[in-house]
């Protein structure tokens, strides 16, 4: 089946970004999460304040227990209070998992053709868990931050199958035939991409600006390299997008990912495949704590492809 385009111009003036996310399909996220973004913004707030909001909510609570006393984080015992958790792991860390459970919880299944929302999910938690082993591994003390701008990245994309299924069926078929990156199609054809489209939803959930730039900025890999050491966080977040989708067969963009990779952190061979061998280790860890399957194929599949 070929596609046939109708003007870029008419579609972009028909799909204005600011008028899809009108206020009527935002969804708003849960009371807990909202405390917990206004409480990371008061140097005062201790683990005590911190812990209240996740008490509130038995099911953040029984969560966020789960995540940090899983491998990610390796403690020889079992925690076994909020408090200590914060305590142990740092408010960021908390909050940040939060907030992406939040998200989890509200984003809407679009029942958009071969779409699948938790292949969305599983692929944003194998990249999120490469951005923080990136950040750990180039020393970045916000880390924890690329973990969450990852996880994030994608969060616009329900929505947008949602409110503009003739758009995107027109758009997935494009990227089938010719294997370009959604957010190229995109901008081609609206004049954005869902990473815009995140970052609007991302600022009118008020969260931190770091989050919003983070995310805003993912599929901008060439640009994040060139300028070099201070934008190094971005590029790990960025780099991250360019991994294999759990719902697909061929990784694209593999060439690509082990250019960028090794631009940005001098990564290749044995450390490359050292790298994604705990990715993948910890993808199969987590993946189970927010009740998703683990990815049929990994990242070392891939590679052992090649």
């Amino acid at each position: 089946m070929t596609y046939e385009p109708r003007s870029m111009t008419s579609v972009a003036e028909s799909t204005n970004l600011e008028d899809v996310f009108h206020v009527d399909i935002l969804p708003a996220l849960p009371h807990s999460a909202i405390s917990l973004l206004q409480l990371s913004q008061k140097e005062e707030a201790g683990p005590n304040d911190f812990a209240r909001p996740i008490e509130a909510d038995p099911g953040l609570m029984g969560q966020v227990l789960r995540f940090v006393n899983s491998s990610y984080f390796g403690f020889s015992r079992e925690i076994m209070s909020i408090p200590q958790a914060i305590t142990l792991v740092g408010s960021r860390a908390i909050v940040n998992f939060a907030l992406w459970n939040a998200v989890f919880s509200v984003i809407p299944n679009p029942k958009f053709g071969p779409f699948d929302l938790k292949a969305l999910w599983q692929d944003s938690l194998r990249r999120a868990i490469f951005a923080r082993k990136m950040g750990r591994l180039l020393k970045l003390e916000s880390s924890e931050d690329l973990f969450a701008g990852a996880l994030l990245q994608d969060m616009a994309i329900p929505l947008l199958l949602k409110e503009l299924p003739t758009e995107y069926e027109a758009l997935v078929e494009k990227r089938a035939a010719e294997g370009k990156r959604l957010s190229g199609l995109e901008q081609e054809m609206f004049g954005w991409n869902h990473a815009d489209a995140a970052a609007i939803l991302a600022t009118r959930w008020k969260l931190p600006e770091e989050f919003v730039a983070l995310i805003a900025q993912h599929t901008e890999i060439e640009q994040l390299l060139e300028m070099g050491s201070e934008a190094r966080g971005a590029a790990c977040v960025a780099l991250a997008s360019l991994l294999p989708s759990c719902s697909e067969k061929e990784w694209h963009e593999q060439e690509k990912f082990t250019s960028a990779c090794k631009r940005l952190s001098g990564m290749t061979g044995e450390s490359l495949v050292e790298c994604m061998t705990e990715v993948d280790e910890l993808t199969a860890e987590f993946a189970p704590l927010l009740k998703l399957p683990v990815p049929e194929q990994s990242i070392m599949s891939f590679l052992a492809e090649k």
